[in-house]
């Protein structure tokens, strides 16, 4: 499961990084509140826990703006207002779940399990664009007009992840780099690339017309070959 951590007291953010690791999830984290609209706005992630509290845009924003984009991941939103006032307000706002500051991780862990058990039970989505698809459940690459299909790295399929869900826009390297490897990863830049080559040789071998274009200084965007 991929979560997106919103929280900007480091240390916390840094204690919960920890515990969820442990238990198999992928976290990803930032610590604002326009860091966390624009990376849940990729929607890769299975939940997003937001605390209420931040810099540049409280949660309540954050939240709000999702769910008038239609971004429908379930969220655990964090704070240490536990009126009921807050709490109804959060809710109200198209959160999943509420919880109070201090809690305990196990009732993270079991909240987590709880707000995404529902979207696990609904069939896999298939994303889509030109002739080709992503089958989330089993990672694979599809060109509907060949019918071949190729198995995809976790790396590979988060990259086509991003990108069928922002076809035909220059998505900044830094932005792909950070969605995918994370905001604190030591990996190079230049791991970027490698894996845009890896990519772009697996639409060609299944035989799609779509190309990943490089826009020099600027970064990558998926599109139809003319």
């Amino acid at each position: 499961m991929r979560v997106l951590l919103v929280e900007d007291e480091k240390g916390i953010s840094s204690a919960i990084c920890q515990v969820l690791k442990k238990e198999n999830f992928t976290v990803d984290a930032v610590y604002t509140g326009t860091d966390g609209l624009d990376y849940a706005l990729a929607e890769i992630y299975d939940a997003i826990v937001l605390d209420v509290m931040l810099p540049e845009m409280d949660g309540f924003q954050v939240l709000k703006k999702l769910r008038e984009q239609g971004v429908r991941t379930p969220v655990c939103m964090l704070t240490a207002r536990s009126g009921l006032e807050d709490r109804v307000r959060g809710l109200e706002s198209g959160a999943d779940y509420y919880l109070p500051k201090p809690f305990q991780m196990a009732e993270l862990i079991a909240c987590l399990r709880a707000i995404t058990r529902r979207k696990e039970d609904k069939p896999v989505m298939e994303l889509a664009f030109g002739d080709i698809q992503l089958n989330q459940q089993e990672a694979k690459l599809i060109c509907v007009t060949t019918g071949q299909s190729v198995k995809l790295g976790t790396k590979e399929f988060q990259l086509m992840e991003i990108f069928l869900r922002n076809p035909r826009q220059i998505l900044p390297k830094e932005t792909l780099f950070d969605r995918v490897w994370g905001y604190e990863s030591d990996a190079e830049y230049s791991t970027l690339e490698v894996y845009m080559s890896f990519v772009r040789k697996k639409l060609s071998f299944v035989g799609s017309k779509m190309k990943i274009r490089a826009s020099r200084g600027i970064g990558y965007s998926l599109e139809e070959e003319a």
